[in-house]
Parts: structure tokens; sequence; C-alpha cells
């Protein structure tokens, strides 16, 4: 019996059976797929396979993927001044989406008191602006608020401009169909769906040209230089291959499991107020928050005797201030306290 559960999904999902055999398989063929000789042909089969699983993933061309290696590369990529003259970002995306990328600055677009981002606010920022780019996470990897990323898009293009879309926490957990929301670019890695760490995708719409963040080779048509990738680009398109056939009972599997620990939560602290009820919600999040702690409440109960992990599927409001406790974030701080990483989004819970 594992002496622990692991629960940290949205730091990095443990390695598919399927992701896992792919690797091993792709470490035998010794090829650089820039060569033309047969070992070479052999690694550049790989490569354009997992090109064809990962475009089918989002329901784009194999031609829209732009291999990376990882999504913080990605989403560097395509935070492009040659994509626009202004970054909008909304306040609770990653850092590498926060900080800029290439752009010496970006401009934030606030959030509600629920952590979706602000589609009045971002219809203000976007007026007088030429070319804006802007920035818009699928789903949030700390509180698992789900964005209105389609009402956005549609909002950033009214103004001329384009949506860049941070997808990592969408494939597997909800639709993540790149046409549907309306993305130009669209952020993925492959750890996040159970494919090898140190591989990414940028999805470039077809007819938008990319300038290259790493020069030297033509792989990558020019986009991103650098010898492939191969194991971890075929460990990645056999987690999208099996994710895209079978997310859908997945999600439903774990929506189920965090109703039963609400249902648990509930029982030894019933003053709990769940975020997922007040935002739509990605099902592997569990987002709770208890607006104050009185001495052996239930909120204590559940930090006590073990059994703090359960909050690892989600975010903690303890006292007023947020606190992911995934078990990278969440720490205590002093009696009574906890820490705050979410310091780009400061709660306000009413």
């Amino acid at each position: 019996m594992p002496s622990h559960t692991y629960l940290d999904w949205n730091a990095t999902a443990p390695l598919r059976p399927e992701a896992k055999a792919a690797v091993a398989a792709a470490l035998e063929v010794t090829g650089n797929p820039s060569s033309v000789h047969a070992a070479g042909r052999a690694a550049r089969r790989l490569v354009e396979e997992a090109r064809e699983r990962v475009a089918a993933l989002v329901g784009v061309s194999p031609r829209e993927v732009v291999f990376t290696s990882g999504g913080t590369e990605a989403n560097a990529l395509a935070l492009s001044p040659a994509l626009g003259d202004t970054l909008l970002v909304s306040a609770i995306e990653h850092p590498s989406v926060r900080s800029g990328g290439r752009f010496a600055a970006a401009e934030d677009v606030p959030v509600t008191s629920v952590g979706i981002v602000d589609l009045a606010a971002l219809e203000r920022l976007l007026m007088g602006r030429h070319r804006p780019l802007a920035s818009l996470m699928l789903a949030n990897n700390e509180t698992g608020t789900v964005q209105p990323v389609a009402e956005a898009a549609a909002l950033v293009h009214a103004a001329g401009g384009l949506l860049h879309v941070d997808a990592v926490q969408g494939p597997g957990r909800i639709a993540c169909d790149f046409r549907a929301l309306g993305a130009d670019l669209m952020t993925l890695s492959a750890h996040k769906i159970g494919g090898p760490q140190g591989v990414g995708v940028l999805v470039v719409r077809d007819g938008l040209a990319v300038d290259a963040l790493i020069k030297g080779g033509g792989q990558e048509r020019g986009v991103r230089a650098g010898t492939e990738n191969v194991a971890g680009m075929a460990g990645f398109g056999a987690a999208a291959e099996a994710v895209r056939l079978h997310w859908a009972g997945e999600a439903a599997g774990t929506a189920a499991l965090r109703d039963e620990l609400e249902a648990g939560i509930k029982a030894i602290a019933p003053k709990a107020v769940f975020f997922w009820c007040r935002s739509p919600q990605a099902p592997q999040h569990h987002a709770v928050f208890s607006a104050r702690h009185e001495g052996g409440d239930g909120c204590d109960r559940l930090r006590s005797g073990g059994r703090c992990g359960v909050f690892r599927l989600g975010l903690l409001v303890w006292k007023g201030r947020a606190v992911a406790c995934s078990g990278r974030h969440g720490r205590r701080a002093g009696a009574g306290t906890w820490s705050n990483p979410c310091k780009s989004w400061p709660c306000n819970h009413q």
C-alpha cells in the first residue's frame, strides 16, 4: 500500500502508462529528426505523429502546433511585440504570463471577487488601443475558476487585437477546443495531462506569424530552433491521445470525488463556503474557505490529524487570506495564520 495519496495534479500529473511506453520506445530511436537518412526519418515520424495527436486534442491542424520545452517557453514565445503594441493580462495569470514575455511591461485586467476576469474592465482597457494583445488563462491553477475565454476573445477581436490563451489546466478537465474558444494562440503542457515534463506546445492560428524566441536552426518551421526532444514529444502525443479519448469520463469521475469531498468537509465544518458554487469550476479543484477561525472548529480539525491533504485539491482562505495548499505553496506562517502565495489576487469574498 502506498504511504500517501498524491493530489497535486495541477503542479504535475502522474505519468500515464501510454506516455511512459511512448517515451521508452522513442528512446530506442537514435536518429536526429533533421537527418534525411532512415534513422532520421524514423525520428521525424515520431515527432509528426505526436504533432498530429496534440493537434487533435484541441481541434487544430498539425501545422498550427509548435513544440517548445514547456508552458513557460510557449507563453514567452506567444507574448511578443511582433503580435501587438500593448499587452493586457488578467490579474490571476501564471507568473510566466504576468512577467510580460518579451514586452517591457504588461497591464493588468482586474478580476471579480470570485476570480473571473472582469469583461467590462477588459472592454474599457481595449478602447483606443492599436493592435492589442491580450492573454487570459482557460482555468486558474490555484482556484480552478474557468474563465469566459470566448467572450473575452470576441471583445479583443472587435478591438482589432489577438488573444493568447494559457490552457495548460484545461485538457483532460474541461472542453478545450481552440476554434470554439476563439483563441489566436494557445499554450499547452505535457506534464499537466500525464505526459513527461520538459515539453510543451504553442498553438498558433494558421496565417499568424510568430517571431522566434530561440533562433539558429530551422526546426519547428523556423519558429523554435533546437534539436527536437523526440522522446518528450512522443510522450506528449501519447498522453494527448489518451486524454482525447477518455477525458469526459475521467472528468466526471473526478467531479464525483469532488462532490464526495465537499460533503465530508461540510460534515466537519458546516460554515465552509465553496468557490465552485459561485463560479464555473474545473472538476479537479476543490476551493474552499472558512471566513474566520475559532479554536477547535471544523477547519482546525481539517488541518489536524493528518487530514490537511484534502486541501491539496484547491485553495483555502484562512482569516481572509488566500492560501494555496497544493503541497508546493501552502505552509504555516505562524500561529493562526497562513502564508499568501496569491499576491496578485487579493481575496475579496463577502
